[in-house]
C-alpha cells in the first residue's frame, strides 16, 4: 500500500517570504520564455530560428543538456554513495542531493525536447522502434530509466522507507553511470571530429560528473540556509567539507585530463585534431578556454580550497561557483571547437575555422532549463524542506 504524504509533515511554509517569492516567479518565467521560444522554432523551422549549421550542427543547446545532464549524475551518484555507506560526512546532504539530481535532469530534458524538431516522434519511436545500435537511443533510454528509480526512490524517502530507497537509489546510479558514459561516446565514437574521438570523453565525463555534483550541492546547500537565515549544523558543515574534498580530488583529475587532451594531437593526432585543439589555445575560443575553463574554472578554485583547507564555508562556496560557471564553458567549448574545423579541411575556398554564434532563441531555450533548476529548487525547499534535514537515517 502506498503511504498518502501530508505536505504538514514535509513543508516548510516560512521559506515562501516574499523575495523568495518573486524569485520563484522568475524563474517561472524563464520557463515560459524558453518553452515559448522552443514553440516558435517549431513554426518558423530550426534552420532559420538556430545558428546550426550542416557543418556545425550541435551548438549551446547539446553543451546545455550535457552540463545538466553530467551534473545530475554527480549528484545522484554522490547521493548513493552517502546512502549506501551511511553514517558518513555526505549523509546529511544526500536527501537534497537526490531532489537536485531529478530537477536538473528535467532541466536537461527541457532543452533537448526544445532542440529536437520532432520531439513526439523521439517519444514515440523510442519504444516502437528502438534501435540497440544507437548511442543516443541508449543514453535517452537510460537517462529515463534513471529519473523513473530516482523518482520512486525520493517518494520511498519522504515515506520513510529508507531501505527500499536505497535499493532504488543504486538502481538509479547505475543507470545514471550508464547514460552518463554513454553521452560521452555520443561524442567519442565520431571518427570524422579528432578532438572528440577516442576513449577518453566517457570516463572525463564521468570525472566531471563527480566534480559538478559536488560543486552543486555546496553552492544549493547553502543557498537554502541562507534562505532561512539559520545557521548549518555540525553535520551538515562536516558534509560540505566532504563534497569540498570530492570536488577538489576531480578537479585535479579535471585538470589532468585537459592536459592530455592537448598533448595527444600533438604527439600523434591529425591535423584536424591540432586545428581543433588550437582552436582553443589561441583561436575562435582561446577567451572561453584560458578565462573561464582554466583560471575561472580550475586555477582559481584550486588556490582557494588547498589554502583554506574547506574550513571556510565561504569560500568553499564561491569556489564551487567558480567550478560550475567554468564547468559550463568546458561543455560549450567541446562541443562547438569539435565542429569548427572543416570535415575536409584544406580544399579551397574553405576557411580555417567554420564560424558558430548562438541565435537568441537558442538563448532563451537554455534560460528556460536553468529556470526549470531554479523553480524546482525553490519549490522543493519550500514543500519538501523538512526531508531535507539530517535525522541520521541511511
Amino acid at each position: 500500500m502506498l503511504k498518502t504524504l501530508s505536505f504538514d509533515e514535509l513543508a516548510e511554509p516560512e521559506v515562501g517570504t516574499p523575495a523568495i517569492n518573486k524569485a520563484t516567479i522568475m524563474f517561472v518565467v524563464f520557463i515560459l520564455l524558453g518553452v515559448g521560444a522552443g514553440l516558435y522554432a517549431q513554426v518558423v523551422g530550426h534552420l532559420a530560428a538556430f545558428n546550426n549549421t550542416r557543418e556545425v550542427a550541435w551548438g549551446i543547446l547539446i553543451s546545455n543538456y550535457a552540463y545538466f545532464a553530467i551534473i545530475s549524475t554527480g549528484l545522484c551518484l554522490l547521493a548513493v554513495v552517502s546512502h549506501i555507506f551511511g553514517s558518513n560526512r555526505l549523509a546529511p546532504l544526500a536527501n537534497r542531493m537526490v531532489f537536485l539530481s531529478i530537477i536538473v535532469i528535467f532541466g536537461a530534458f527541457l532543452i533537448i525536447g526544445l532542440e529536437l524538431k520532432n520531439p513526439h516522434r523521439m517519444l514515440l519511436y523510442n519504444m516502437l522502434s528502438p534501435n540497440i545500435t544507437s548511442n543516443i537511443w541508449w543514453m535517452g533510454t537510460l537517462y529515463s530509466m534513471a529519473v523513473g528509480f530516482m523518482l520512486v526512490e525520493f517518494y520511498l524517502i519522504l515515506s520513510k522507507r529508507y531501505a527500499l530507497a536505497v535499493t532504488l537509489g543504486v538502481l538509479g546510479a547505475l543507470a545514471e553511470v550508464a547514460a552518463n558514459t554513454t553521452l560521452g561516446a555520443v561524442f567519442a565514437t565520431i571518427p570524422a571530429r579528432p578532438l572528440w574521438y577516442g576513449s577518453q570523453l566517457p570516463i572525463y565525463f564521468l570525472a566531471s560528473a563527480v566534480m559538478t555534483g559536488a560543486a552543486a550541492i555546496i553552492m544549493f546547500t547553502t543557498i537554502a540556509h541562507r534562505m532561512r537565515g539559520e545557521e548549518m549544523s555540525a553535520a551538515t558543515r562536516e558534509g560540505l567539507q566532504g563534497a569540498g574534498k570530492v570536488m577538489l580530488l576531480t578537479l585535479v583529475l579535471i585538470a589532468v585530463a585537459t592536459v592530455w587532451k592537448f598533448v595527444a594531437p600533438f604527439v600523434g593526432g591529425t591535423e584536424e585534431g591540432r586545428m581543433a585543439a588550437l582552436s582553443l589555445l589561441k583561436g575562435p575560443l582561446s577567451f572561453n578556454f584560458w578565462v573561464f575553463e582554466t583560471v575561472i574554472g580550475m586555477a582559481l578554485p584550486f588556490v582557494l580550497l588547498l589554502l583554506t583547507r574547506m574550513q571556510n564555508y565561504k569560500v568553499l562556496f564561491y569556489a564551487a561557483i567558480m567550478i560550475l560557471v567554468g564547468a559550463y564553458f568546458q561543455r560549450y567549448d567541446l562541443v562547438v571547437a569539435g565542429q569548427l574545423v572543416p570535415v575536409y579541411a584544406g580544399w579551397d575556398s574553405l576557411p580555417t575555422y567554420l564560424a558558430y554564434k548562438p541565435s537568441l532563441v537558442e538563448l532563451l531555450i537554455c534560460l528556460g532549463g536553468f529556470g526549470v533548476v531554479g523553480a524546482g529548487f525553490l519549490l522543493g525547499e519550500r514543500f519538501f524542506g523538512k526531508a531535507f534535514r539530517y535525522s541520521g537515517h541511511h
